[in-house]
């Protein structure tokens, strides 16, 4: 999904992602619209435009991974969740829902991912 947006389309990207994986149970399909939204947010207030959001799961697998790309070329920090802070926790939350994260860097930026645990899909054949 493209972000053409100037201001973050949350409720956008969250409608969308929770239609591609509804299929989740009511946990599992939480952690992964917190980590959309974590990784979306912090490509608007850390990244430049252009931006994209990708989800990825396969039948067998089980996780989702979600990727979002932005044309910066700055550091991924992980800050420190501090008791009444209104922010820095949003990769502190994807670190503790996630089984991996990581920053792919490229020509145009970066890709950062993080892999949310989910259950394995019954694949019938």
């Amino acid at each position: 999904m493209d972000l053409v947006e100037d201001d973050p389309p949350l409720v956008r990207v969250r409608r969308w992602a929770g239609e591609v994986l509804s299929d989740l149970a009511g946990d599992e399909l939480d952690g992964c619209l917190l980590v959309v939204t974590e990784l979306v947010s912090n490509a608007y207030d850390h990244g430049q435009a252009p931006r994209t959001v990708r989800l990825h799961r396969t039948p067998r697998s089980c996780f989702v991974r979600v990727e979002v790309d932005d044309a910066a070329f700055g550091e991924v920090v992980v800050g420190r969740s501090r008791l009444g802070a209104q922010r820095g926790r949003g990769m502190v939350l994807v670190v503790n829902l996630s089984t991996a994260w990581g920053v792919d860097r490229h020509e145009r930026g970066k890709t950062v991912w993080a892999e949310v645990p989910c259950a394995a899909l019954e694949v019938s054949g």
